[in-house]
């Protein structure tokens, strides 16, 4: 059966709320291709009041709400546990496809997705069969990962331990995207031996308190705010080793980075397509004696420039999809690697073309396009925002010493 919007009515007058709802029964997608035709509907719908929401901060709790029931937050579940399974050039597209139309709807399920590629290496089979279950019914999850205060972004000052039957997490987390609409909250705490672990915590847990205190110019809608757990427990049965997905080769690192990269070409087509419109909206330079801006010999030759860059990148994030599934299927030190320098070649080119686009848009729609009233700017914000959750010059490193001197790229998060 086939699935519709209009099966999933949404009222945009709805007033804003950072109450967090049950999950409406999710549709279940079936296959690659069904994921990628709702995510084009989907984005349609999101485009509509993107500038909007980004203007006024509206918090997108409707869309939210219409993202998770229409499935694409269970496509990546395994078929063994009742998912579509599909590739990882399907997962990039349909990030890619929501960014363009909203890159701070496109951002939030990146850490839902991550999560559940960790189940998959580090859950026990009850696990599996209960978080994924929970996935494919519509369930969201946040997350309370990265810390401000800590030396570096892999460094934590949470701590877990463990009291018989349960665990009992303390500390406090920042860049929570998704917390805020989540249904549980997965956050990192280490052992004694500064080991990471993830606690599955339930939204209502009364030591989890999620801070709505993001503030940045861009993705000004993904709440990626603060979180403070303190004293929070939970079952053993709702934490997972997350150490072991890094101690044997997993493509864990590479499925975190195209969900990035997939963000930021995103928001480079959503910044290529208004520059189009408001390039054939610009008036003649007054030396050119041309009629219409369009016909501009130099805007036609940015045109062509900024288009086979952004194919280009399309391109590559398609080949980082498909090295990861290879990884996935035949995990080994040295597909994992290659899919690591891959991914890093497309997060590259992705921050390389969304600061490009979104500046160009400018230079080639004229002065016009800066009225407030376009709100233009918000794809270089996002663009600017995104594009530092890692940094890309340490990507050209990881490419070229793999290649120049043979070394593996670190196994982490950000790799």
């Amino acid at each position: 059966m086939q699935w519709g919007l209009q099966c999933f009515p949404l009222d945009w007058s709805l007033p804003m709320s950072i109450s967090v709802s049950p999950p409406a029964k999710a549709h279940v997608i079936a296959s690659d291709a069904e994921a990628i035709e709702i995510a084009k509907a989907l984005a349609v719908r999101f485009a509509e009041e993107a500038s909007v929401r980004d203007r006024d901060r509206r918090l997108p709790v409707a869309e939210l709400d219409l993202f998770a029931a229409s499935g694409l937050w269970g496509i990546t579940v395994p078929k063994a546990y009742g998912g579509a399974g599909v590739s990882y050039v399907t997962v990039a597209e349909v990030i890619k496809i929501i960014s363009a139309a909203d890159s701070s709807l496109g951002q939030i399920p990146q850490n839902h997705l991550g999560v559940l590629d960790i189940l998959l290496h580090t859950g026990s089979e009850e696990q599996k069969r209960y978080y994924y279950g929970k996935a494919l019914e519509g369930w969201r999850f946040g997350n309370a990962f990265s810390e401000s205060k800590s030396k570096n972004v892999g460094a934590f000052q949470t701590r877990i331990r463990f009291e018989d039957e349960h665990a009992v997490v303390d500390g406090e987390k920042f860049y929570c995207t998704g917390a805020l609409f989540a249904h549980i909250v997965p956050a990192v705490g280490v052992d004694e031996q500064n080991r990471p672990f993830i606690a599955f915590v339930e939204r209502d847990n009364p030591g989890l308190t999620i801070i709505d205190s993001w503030d940045g110019f861009g993705q000004r809608t993904t709440a990626s705010g603060g979180a403070v757990l303190a004293g929070v427990r939970v079952p053993l049965s709702a934490v997972i080793p997350a150490y072991k997905a890094f101690e044997e080769p997993t493509a864990d690192g590479p499925i975190s980075q195209i969900i990035q990269a997939a963000v930021d070409t995103g928001i480079a087509h959503g910044a290529f397509e208004q520059a189009l419109i408001h390039a054939r909206l610009s008036r003649p330079w007054v030396d050119s004696q041309l009629d219409h801006g369009w016909q501009d010999p130099y805007t036609i030759a940015a045109i062509g420039d900024l288009q086979w860059r952004l194919h280009g990148t399309d391109a590559i994030l398609a080949k980082a999809g498909r090295a990861i599934d290879h990884a996935l299927r035949s995990p080994s030190e040295e597909s994992v690697a290659e899919a690591s320098v891959i991914v890093a070649q497309a997060k590259v080119l992705s921050a390389e073309i969304a600061l490009l686009a979104s500046s160009k848009l400018f230079e080639l729609a004229g002065t016009r396009s800066v009225l407030g009233k376009h709100n233009l700017d918000r794809f270089w914000r996002n663009a600017r925002t995104h594009t530092l959750h890692d940094p890309a010059r340490w990507k050209y490193h990881l490419i070229g010493n793999r290649l120049l001197n043979g070394i593996l790229p670190p196994r982490h998060a950000w790799n």
